[in-house]
């Protein structure tokens, strides 16, 4: 079994350090800076070219008087001895694919990596880190998008994860996919505060690819209030954020998301850690995936 944990880390350094206490294989963060001092040696996080997006896109962005494109980043890391990882370097969106390398459309939206067990006949998968940042409308649209939209970085990685899929059936694919997509599963259609029908198509287009949502879903974590989340009464979304003005006690909503392969989703158990007492040091909770074959 490979354990995996999903966690947007918000570039905070404690959270490093509770990592290493899950006896976790795998970490897919996201919101990654750079781990603390008394981390660096426990940890391998691969070549930085995996997840450093000024790599690939030269320095154009510094015409602009920008210092860099993206200071949050999604990261995989190796975190035991029991996998192998070997980390996909990223190539810019007109890149040539090769067998070490992944296309891009975005700065900061994705991390890629194939992560095979050592000492078992369990099969290699690959494993996406997802953070679906927000990207604000043209200055020359009317728009409520106060903060921006999120799908927008979404389909932008779901295009540079469909590179994996290579074929209608999905039994022939082992991808797992995990982070903060700064949406929510299951919006009603008379939410205001929603994005509605456009978010849906996010989930419309993984299950197109043979994805099959994970949720976490309820019994499997503390479950939201529709009252107060804006999801149906039946909904079995799981609490996995709160603002930073507030605290785990009062987290309300679902933003993290776990999708796989459909046949290989059969494979993984998933759950929000998102008891009070077992939140951790982000604003974020953590989601724990055990792969089993």
């Amino acid at each position: 079994m490979i354990k995996v944990v999903s966690w947007n880390i918000a570039k905070r350094q404690q959270p490093w350090r509770e990592i290493l206490n899950m006896d976790a294989d795998v970490a897919l963060l996201q919101e990654a800076g750079e781990p603390p001092w008394d981390v660096r040696d426990k940890v391998e996080l691969g070549p930085r070219e995996h997840w450093d997006s000024h790599f690939w896109n030269s320095h154009w962005y510094r015409q602009h008087g920008w210092r860099y494109i993206a200071e949050r980043w999604p990261k995989i890391v190796r975190l035991s001895d029991r996998v192998k990882v070997d980390w996909f370097c990223q190539d810019g969106p007109r890149g040539h694919g090769s067998e070490g390398t992944i296309s891009v459309s975005g700065a900061g939206n994705i991390a890629v990596a194939r992560v095979k067990p050592v000492n078992s006949d369990q099969s290699p998968f690959i494993a996406v880190s997802m953070y679906a940042s927000w990207i604000m409308p043209h200055p020359s649209t009317y728009t409520k998008f106060k903060v921006g939209a999120p799908d927008v970085s979404a389909h932008r990685i779901i295009s540079d994860l469909s590179t994996f899929i290579g074929d209608d059936d999905p039994s022939t694919h082992r991808v797992l996919a995990a982070g903060d997509l700064n949406m929510v599963y299951g919006w009603r259609d008379d939410n205001p505060t929603s994005y509605g029908a456009r978010e849906r198509t996010v989930w419309d287009r993984m299950g197109a690819l043979g994805m099959e949502y994970l949720g976490p879903k309820h019994p499997n974590g503390r479950r939201v209030c529709p009252s107060d989340s804006g999801v149906p009464e039946n909904t079995e979304n799981v609490r996995t954020f709160h603002t930073s003005r507030s605290s785990p006690q009062n987290a309300y909503i679902q933003i993290d998301h776990a999708f796989a392969s459909k046949g290989f989703h059969e494979n993984i158990s998933t759950r929000a850690l998102n008891c009070v007492c077992q939140w951790g040091s982000s604003d974020h909770c953590r989601l724990v995936m055990e792969v089993s074959g």
